[in-house]
């Protein structure tokens, strides 16, 4: 393995790689070594915690599409008689 010193680190850079080395409970030195990787494509970008599904919009086909239209049609079937008033 090898070592690398960078030089120019403004204080701003430094305080974002910190504070995300701790949002990810990783070492500087590893959330460097996986932005490198991510930024060189030899690894999965953001493949941190995340809240959304955004990674996933538009990663289906049609053919996935379609089978989850037919898996999930079930759900869109209203059973009348549960809707009655006063059940």
């Amino acid at each position: 393995m090898h070592q690398l010193s960078i030089r120019g680190l403004d204080d701003e850079a430094l305080a974002a790689l910190k504070a995300r080395a701790q949002a990810d409970k990783a070492s500087v030195n590893t959330t460097v070594l996986r932005l490198l990787d991510q930024a060189l494509g030899r690894a999965p970008a953001a493949a941190g915690r995340h809240a959304d599904l955004d990674a996933l919009a538009g990663t289906w086909s049609a053919a996935d599409a379609d089978e989850f239209e037919q898996g999930t049609a079930a759900f869109r079937e209203i059973e009348a008689s549960l809707w009655e008033p006063g059940r």
